[in-house]
């Protein structure tokens, strides 16, 4: 089936149970992966990541891993990231599977209409496929706006703005810095608060830029840039900054995936519309040239990691360790 944007927001808060298959697509990542966590959140199951590749070489495991019951009766959500048309016979084996345990959850970047997991999916009826739209001007900032009023909070004026600016389209950093302020100012819907611009500047909200261009510079492989703006910037946060390396790795790893089917980087990027920040095409070019689709993910693992151990109460954030790990980083980008 095909989504209703009319009503997708209700299919987000409450699944039907006859859907096996969700396929998030579109030029938009940031907006696939938010809903899709939306999703995953309502479905109520655990991540179980399964990569393409390994169905590709094996199309019966996605029906398999589906229609297992956990051991101790626990519910999983099955996620495939990124998903191409390497996964085709795996879902036409789980969509004809007699019984389904575990829903799936596939994303994918931009898709023709010819495409044949986009058909397979809008064909049938335990499928459902949802397009990432490009969001027009000042659309990011009534999502801002929708976000905060959901949270209890009352914006003054130009923070929408500020907000939606930083986040350079991505859904996921706008709920980031809602949610931040919604904490700091103890904010809900049954107890609003009002947040303004001398706000943000006191608990740093709306400045996830500084934090992406370090990891920018990382993953493009500039030694040099990184070296000149570590010695002007204050002082990492570190989570932040773990946070925006992860969030651009999920936008590259689609992008990628089209680069080791026989596209151009540069054409990639192109094609890519608002998905890609126009003033980034550059670096987001050159960082694709620099990481192929399996370094990516060893990459997401080892940042995934970092980020677990930072959060571990017993180990305080360390700058310094930021700073060494950006360096790792620019240097294995420039061994490519």
């Amino acid at each position: 089936m095909k989504s209703d944007p009319r009503t997708f927001g209700r299919i987000l808060a409450s699944p039907d149970p006859a859907v096996r298959f969700y396929l998030f697509h579109g030029y938009d990542p940031g907006q696939s992966r938010a809903m899709a966590e939306q999703l995953l959140v309502s479905l109520g199951g655990e991540k179980a990541q399964i990569s393409a590749q390994s169905l590709k070489s094996d199309p019966a495991t996605l029906a398999d891993e589906a229609g297992a019951i956990g051991l101790f009766g626990d519910k999983r959500v099955l996620w495939i990231d990124p998903a191409g048309e390497e996964i085709v016979p795996a879902v036409q084996a789980l969509l004809g599977a007699p019984a389904c345990e575990s829903s799936v959850i596939a994303l994918a970047g931009p898709l023709r209409k010819t495409s044949g997991l986009l058909q397979l999916t809008e064909n049938s009826g335990n499928a459902l496929a949802h397009q990432s739209r490009e969001l027009r001007d000042g659309d990011l900032e009534r999502i801002v706006e929708e976000m905060a009023r959901s949270e209890g909070l009352q914006l003054g004026p130009g923070v929408a703005s500020r907000i939606a600016s930083a986040a350079g389209g991505d859904r996921g950093i706008v709920a980031q810095e809602v949610a931040k302020l919604a904490l700091f100012v103890d904010a809900s819907p049954h107890s609003p608060a009002r947040a303004d611009v001398d706000l943000l500047e006191q608990i740093g909200a709306g400045s996830e830029g500084e934090s992406g261009r370090l990891g920018d510079l990382a993953l493009a492989g500039d030694a040099g840039a990184l070296a000149s703006d570590l010695a002007q910037e204050p002082p990492i946060e570190p989570i932040s900054l773990v946070r925006a390396i992860q969030r651009r790795l999920a936008m590259l790893a689609p992008l990628r995936a089209r680069v080791d089917a026989g596209s151009r980087s540069n054409d990639v990027v192109a094609s890519a519309g608002k998905a890609v920040f126009f003033k980034e095409k550059a670096i987001v070019a050159a960082m694709l040239e620099a990481w192929d689709s399996p370094r990516l993910a060893r990459l997401a693992d080892r940042v995934g990691e970092l980020e677990r151990r930072l959060m571990r109460p017993d180990s305080p954030p360390d700058s310094q360790a930021l700073v060494e790990e950006l360096v790792a980083i620019a240097r294995s980008a420039r061994r490519r």
